[in-house]
Formats: structure tokens, sequence, C-alpha cells
């Protein structure tokens, strides 16, 4: 798989990429998800969502995408009774920002390795815990031996 392009969420007054996909979980939810055109082997999902913390709680801004018919997708069609931005109370889980220098490409997903990683905690829309990763010799090596794992399982 090719490496993707990340959402992007503004914290604290910074653009951040997001390497999470926190629109995911909502699309689980609804009975069929939308049908995007997919523009190039950098965007499998189809779309590019923006994303804000403010006051800690966690808003969709925007979601741009072209449907497999060719239109604009609109987020109205998710979310007709609410404009955006949207308080994203459909997620709980982590959102990771990667920080710093790119140390190693990796052409797959979000795998690539940078610095640092800022981790978020949410829970139905709300921060509630933040987490600042360093890089270490150890994470480096951690993430290679995964690598290896899975290109060595991949060939069976």
């Amino acid at each position: 798989m090719t490496a993707q392009t990340p959402d992007v969420l503004m914290l604290d007054g910074d653009r951040h990429a997001l390497f999470s996909l926190p629109l995911e979980p909502y699309f689980e939810e609804l009975a069929g998800r939308p049908k995007f055109r997919v523009p190039h082997t950098g965007c499998w999902r189809g779309y590019v969502a923006s994303w804000e913390i403010k006051d800690n709680r966690l808003f969709l801004v925007s979601v741009r995408g072209q449907l497999a018919d060719g239109t604009q997708f609109d987020p109205a069609w998710l979310f007709p009774d609410e404009p955006l931005p949207v308080l994203a109370k459909w997620f709980t889980g982590t959102l990771k920002l990667p920080l710093g220098n790119l140390l190693e490409y990796v052409h797959m997903g979000f795998a690539s390795f940078y610095e640092d990683e800022l981790r978020l905690t949410v829970e139905r829309g709300v921060l509630v815990k933040r987490t600042r990763r360093n890089a270490s010799p150890f994470r480096w090596l951690k993430s290679r031996i995964e690598l290896w794992r899975r290109r060595l399982f991949s060939a069976f």
C-alpha cells in the first residue's frame, strides 16, 4: 500500500498532519459508506478531512472528496441537521500526530517514522489526554522489526 495523504488537524493554532482517520468510525455507524472516487493511490479512502481541537473538543471542519459518480461530496449528506463544524461525538480513540523531522519514509499507510509523535486520547469527541512520545532507538528497532515481519509474511 502507498503512503497515504493524511487528514489535517488544527491544534493550539498549529496545523498538523493527522495519522488517524476519525471519520471512519462514523461511516461504520451509517447504513452505507459513501462511495468515494479514489483520486490516486495516496488516498485510498477517497477524501481528506480537516479537524480542529477547540476547548478540548474534536470538531470536523470540512471533508473534501469526490463521489464515484463524479459529484463533489457534500458533508451535509452526513450531518443534515448540523452545519459544520460538527462535534465528533462518535469518535473514541487515539489521534496520532507526527512531529519533528521525518526519520524514515515507509511506503505504506501512515507508517513513516518521525522524531516525535503526539498522541491525543479522545472519548466521545472530548480530548482527555495528551502524550508526547519521543523517538528512541528502541522504537526505531521495533518499527523495523514490524516492517520486516509484514514483508516476510505477506509473501505467503
